[in-house]
């Protein structure tokens, strides 16, 4: 059974993908941590670094499965047919299942977090979506795939909208950057919904050169926080700050 749609020839390349998205979130992530602790809104860069947070260890979780899936480890293989002895499975497939499972329901429960880092009134919609966001990725399998990657793609939308909206009210350089990412990354997922090998080889790479551009950002944050600039080059201005650029 091909639990993955990758074709042979570019296996381990998707591995090294992810390893360096994994990078980039880890990144983002101690960027917003360390905002969270000397910002006054506080609120903002907890709902940041634990979107990035989650997207990270979805990363690792596909990263720890397909590595298993893709080589043979054979202490690996007998550990996990040592521990699926009960009567309901058979083989040690569910492990990969398992991975792909927390790789879905992380990746949605990240992009979910990033979305609601500009909504930050309580609705009791937002908590029924991410109930859903739960049982959506318990329902997934090989079969429904496709309606991972819709739904990724739906909440991608929605996040490149909101970026979109603050980017015409600020107009500073850090929000127009995470529009294109995101934007670039909604695409991929547009890509992976086709089962084609070269769709899912063209995803991977479109992923990249978004991961890479967020890459790009993280060090201008870096080395603009230095500077203690206040012109939008700070993190800050990464996430839900809409205020307008001040005029030097």
């Amino acid at each position: 059974m091909k639990i993955v749609l990758t074709p042979d020839w570019f296996l381990g390349f998707d591995i090294l993908i992810e390893l360096f998205s994994f990078v980039v979130l880890c990144m983002f992530l101690f960027l917003s941590l360390q905002n969270y602790r000397i910002s006054k809104n506080k609120k903002n860069f907890l709902y940041a670094g634990f979107g990035f947070g989650l997207i990270a260890l979805a990363q690792l979780a596909a990263i720890l499965t397909k590595t298993v899936l893709y080589y043979d480890f054979d202490l690996i293989q007998q550990a996990g047919q040592a521990i699926i002895t009960s009567n309901f499975v058979s083989s040690v497939d569910i492990f990969y299942h398992i991975g792909f499972f927390f790789f879905r329901f992380l990746t949605l429960a990240g992009f979910y977090m990033i979305y609601r880092l500009h909504h930050n009134k309580n609705f009791p919609g937002g908590y029924f979506l991410f109930a859903y966001f739960i049982l959506l990725s318990a329902l997934l399998s090989k079969e429904m795939y496709y309606i991972f990657h819709i739904t990724a793609f739906l909440i991608l939308i929605m996040i490149v909208k909101n970026y979109y909206k603050i980017y015409k009210e600020n107009h500073f350089s850090n929000t127009k950057i995470l529009f294109i990412a995101f934007s670039i990354l909604a695409l991929s997922q547009l890509l992976f919904i086709f089962s084609g090998e070269l769709f899912q080889v063209t995803a991977n790479i479109v992923e990249l050169i978004s991961y890479t551009i967020l890459l790009f950002l993280a060090v201008k944050i870096r080395k603009d926080g230095k500077k203690k600039k206040s012109n939008g080059d700070n993190i800050r201005y990464a996430g839900g700050n809409s205020a307008k650029r001040r005029k030097h």
